[in-house]
């Protein structure tokens, strides 16, 4: 039986550079990319585990891959990723994931970061990679990603990131690592908005936000204009109850020309009730938005604290992001990157009503299901 072969994805990835000297690739670098891949897919987190993947299925694998030598080593695996230019890799990987997703105006992208905690290497003084990724809340999707050492380089990566998106009509949500004044002039003018979170590190402009808000609590906000929005959650024992306040009244604030399109200011209550304790937390956010729809500012806002949910979790739980001892050379930065790719295929999944675990199970089970999430078939169960 011919098995159709998974052009897209092969063609995506055909144009790295191989970074080994010719005599020693016994195997083809395609394959390789391909093979490890699938092997996560199916639920690899090491190279051994890779390994023993392609020796179950190589049969199948050889309807569509060359494998001149059969399966590589979990040593052939280690030395490649630890070799191949992560920069290159990342622009494959956002050629491919740029035809899956769908453009459209007021799409949230969301910028946040995660350490790859084991990927620490004191022996060889190297700090554990942090990788800031690109989210897209419609498609629940990595759009790209940029590896740095430690969060607090995040200021200098995440405009690198940012150069490698298309904006035009987007909203992109950061955290206050990224509340920058380059930052938000950087995001007009790549055609999107922003909204951005205040701490600390814009002392000025977060403690007058507060302020102003501190005394529209206290006179009902008697004249200024306001928008607000409330939202409730209940679930696992949990009630969050969520409100949100927005005002296009910035015009004394004395800075207001330095960040580009500044147009409102949100602050945000959240309290959580978990049996008898109770907690209150304040967050304030400037954006480029105006504040007369507070219900969809509630939205981007909530979706950027999605991305802990729906993005990192996924990442720790379904794909031991955090437990991966690969730290040689590029190696964690690119197995990194393989499990973002399994992530956004299984994500299209959207037939089969289940969680990432339990895809990658039915990836192992069912060549044909499998066949069908690297060819963007939906599956139904």
């Amino acid at each position: 039986m011919e098995v159709q072969a998974p052009c897209g994805l092969l063609r995506a990835f055909a144009g790295l550079k191989d970074p080994r000297v010719n005599r020693t690739r016994r195997h083809l670098l395609d394959d390789i990319i391909f093979l490890a891949i699938c092997g996560v897919i199916c639920g690899a987190d090491t190279w051994t585990d890779i390994v023993d993947f392609g020796r179950v299925r190589i049969k199948w694998l050889k309807s569509f891959l060359r494998l001149p030598n059969g399966i590589p080593s979990h040593d052939t695996f280690g030395r490649v990723f630890a070799k191949l230019d992560p920069v290159a890799f990342e622009a494959c990987f956002m050629q491919w994931a740029a035809q899956l997703t769908e453009a459209s105006n007021g799409r949230l992208v969301a910028i946040d970061g995660k350490a790859i905690r084991r990927s620490l290497d004191s022996a060889a003084d190297k700090a554990a990679i942090h990788m800031i990724s690109a989210w897209c809340g419609a498609n629940q999707m990595v759009l790209a990603q940029m590896a740095t050492e430690g969060k607090g380089n995040e200021i200098t990566a995440i405009p690198e990131l940012l150069k490698l998106l298309d904006l035009k009509g987007a909203v992109v949500t950061i955290d206050a690592a990224g509340c920058q004044k380059k930052i938000a002039k950087q995001i007009v003018d790549q055609g999107g908005d922003y909204v951005l979170q205040l701490k600390g590190n814009q002392g000025t402009l977060h403690k007058e936000t507060q302020m102003l808000f501190d005394q529209c609590m206290t006179d009902d906000c008697r004249g200024i204009a306001y928008s607000t929005a409330s939202s409730v959650e209940k679930g696992h024992g949990r009630i969050e109850e969520r409100q949100l306040w927005a005002t296009s009244d910035v015009d004394w604030f004395a800075e207001k020309g330095k960040w580009k399109n500044l147009r409102s200011l949100i602050r945000v209550r959240r309290q959580r009730t978990i049996g008898e304790n109770t907690s209150d937390e304040y967050h304030y956010y400037i954006s480029s938005l105006p504040a007369d729809n507070a219900s969809k500012l509630m939205e981007y806002v909530r979706g950027h604290w999605g991305v802990e949910n729906n993005l990192h979790w996924c990442l720790d739980i379904s794909f031991a992001d955090d437990q991966r001892r690969a730290r040689k050379g590029n190696a964690a930065e690119n197995f990194s990157r393989l499990g973002r790719i399994a992530m956004n295929l299984l994500k299209l999944q959207i037939k089969h009503k289940a969680g990432l675990k339990r895809k990658r199970k039915c990836c192992g089970w069912d060549p044909q299901y499998m066949l069908n999430v690297l060819t963007q078939e939906q599956n139904e169960l």
